[in-house]
């Protein structure tokens, strides 16, 4: 499923046009990506929590000459899925 598909359902689902459906679908990652660009966490009941870590600077290699390089420290956005999303995924 792409993003037109998910405008495609929420606009079917919720009666409402697709214009306003990727408006608010937008809406809703901008808020996201703002909310954990300040250090926030969003936390969905239900659905999961978006989050930021950080990865710490490490020594990696070359795969070409195999020489030592290294790999800087980076912030990594995070997402974890609540239980009732995962009982949907394993349920049989």
């Amino acid at each position: 499923m792409n993003k037109q598909d998910l405008i495609d359902a929420i606009a079917t689902q919720t009666d409402i046009s697709k214009t306003q459906a990727g408006e608010v679908l937008d809406a809703l990652f901008d808020t996201i990506k703002d909310a954990v660009t300040n250090g926030d966490t969003v936390q969905l009941v239900g659905f999961g929590s978006f989050g930021s870590g950080q990865r710490a600077a490490r020594t990696g290699r070359n795969p070409s000459t195999g020489a030592p390089i290294e790999i800087a420290a980076a912030k990594t956005v995070k997402f974890t899925a609540g239980k009732a999303f995962k009982d949907a995924v394993n349920a049989p």
